[in-house]
């Protein structure tokens, strides 16, 4: 069955994500995560976008940009081709990183960018990763606050506000704001089911039963519960199934 056509966007700018092939976990070191965004600047000047907003989770990428004259195909080429290139270098690996092809939506209006803003920066938290949006540091929301040159903040902020501090404030509170809208995202089915995370968490932690992972000292236990994170296993399934309260789940 032949593909379907990306849609086109009449603005110019797309809610991206890319995962990582058969749910591979993408981000295992904050280096890894360093790098991604190195090459997302790195090709800003030559292929003339812009970005609103990023946000990198363990096994997959939610990406907000506007393309100018270079086509979003030939750009996705360009920043996964370098990150990859270094990547399989670094872990000794070979062929293909992401999921042959990316997933796009054409963003329209501003209410609608606000959504995928703010939907995008809530991923960490709806995912038990943070408490707080600003904890999450692999997301643009702190590049908002401390005006990192890889995010063009001006053309957002100003739909709040032409005055940068008081956007700044309705930026952050509009971020801040608990919401069911829903935005283009991975498929359901990649969603790990409580058996598969059982046999996950039994692998990783080298355990038989679930209430071993309480028992062991704080430093040991923190360090597993990073490892099933970045497994993808949520914070509510963590807790649910090895019955660790949710909070010493996020401050891992």
């Amino acid at each position: 069955m032949p593909r379907k056509a990306r849609k086109k966007s009449e603005s110019g700018i797309y809610h991206i994500i890319m995962r990582g092939i058969n749910r591979q976990v993408i981000f295992n070191e904050d280096e890894d995560c360093h790098r991604f965004l190195q090459a997302l600047k790195h090709y800003k000047e030559t292929s003339g976008y812009q970005i609103y907003a990023y946000c990198l989770m363990n096994n997959h990428i939610h990406l907000l940009m506007k393309v100018e004259y270079e086509p979003l195909a030939q750009i996705m080429r360009r920043i996964c081709g370098k990150f990859v290139y270094w990547y399989n270098n670094k872990y000794d690996r070979d062929g293909y990183l992401f999921q042959d092809r990316f997933k796009s939506e054409p963003v329209e209006d501003e209410p609608y960018l606000l959504t995928v803003i703010r939907y995008i920066h809530q991923n960490p938290l709806k995912a038990g990763l943070v408490e707080k949006i600003e904890h999450y540091p692999w997301s643009s929301y702190n590049a908002y606050v401390k005006r990192d040159s890889l995010v063009d903040q001006d053309f957002v902020l100003k739909i709040f506000d032409d005055n940068r501090e008081k956007a700044l404030k309705e930026f952050i509170k509009f971020n801040n704001q608990k919401t069911d809208q829903e935005c283009m995202d991975i498929e359901e089915k990649t969603r790990i089911t409580d058996q598969e995370a059982l046999n996950i968490i039994k692998r990783v932690c080298k355990i038989d039963r679930m209430n071993e992972l309480q028992k062991l000292d704080k430093k040991s236990r923190d360090n597993y519960l990073r490892k099933l994170k970045r497994e993808g296993l949520s914070g509510r399934q963590l807790e649910r199934l090895t019955g660790i309260n949710r909070g010493s789940i996020q401050r891992a």
